[in-house]
C-alpha cells in the first residue's frame, strides 16, 4: 500500500500500543497483588511497618510500569499531544513536519520545524504492521493540517 494513499482518520483520534500496554498493566497487577499477598502471609519477626514497606514498593514498581503503559500519541484539531513516559509534548499543526518509523527502530520519531525530533513512544515498531498503519494515518494527518509548503 501507497503510503500518500493513506486517508486521514476523522479527529480526535488516540494511537496507542496494544501489546505495550498489557504488558506494562499486567505485570502491574501481577506485582501489585504479590505485594499485597507477601504483606498479608509474611510470618514474624516480619511487622508492620516491613509489610506496608513491601506494599509501597509494589505501588512504586506499578507506578513506573503505569509511566510506560500510558504512552500515546493524540491528535485533535489543534496539533499533537505526545504522552511518553516521563514527558507530555504539545504541538500545533503548523510546527509537526513529518513522523518516520526506521526499520528496527523502537519507537517512531516525530520532526519539528524547530529542528527537535522525539520519540513517540505510543508509536511502538514491535508491533510491525499496526504500527506502520498507525503512522501512515499521523502522515497523511501532517499532510493535510501541516503548515503548507512554499512555493517558489
Amino acid at each position: 500500500m501507497n503510503p500518500e494513499s493513506v486517508s486521514p482518520p476523522e479527529l480526535p483520534v488516540v494511537w496507542r500500543p496494544q501489546k505495550g500496554r498489557i504488558v506494562a498493566y499486567g505485570f502491574a497487577a501481577a506485582i501489585m497483588l504479590g505485594a499485597l499477598l507477601l504483606a498479608i502471609f509474611l510470618p514474624p519477626p516480619f511487622s508492620l511497618p516491613d509489610k506496608v514497606g513491601m506494599v509501597v514498593l509494589g505501588a512504586l514498581i506499578a507506578g513506573v510500569l503505569h509511566l510506560l503503559g500510558r504512552c500515546r500519541v493524540e491528535a485533535d484539531e489543534q496539533g499533537i499531544t505526545v504522552v511518553n513516559a516521563l514527558r507530555v509534548h504539545r504541538y500545533e499543526w503548523p510546527e509537526v513536519l513529518g513522523v518516520t518509523l526506521g526499520q528496527s527502530e523502537p519507537w517512531a520519531k516525530i520532526d519539528f520545524t524547530d529542528g527537535a525530533t522525539i520519540g513517540a513512544m505510543g508509536l511502538q515498531g514491535s508491533e510491525k504492521g499496526r504500527t506502520v498503519q498507525q503512522v501512515r494515518e499521523l502522515a497523511a494527518l501532517i499532510r493535510q493540517r501541516g503548515e503548507a509548503e512554499e512555493t517558489r
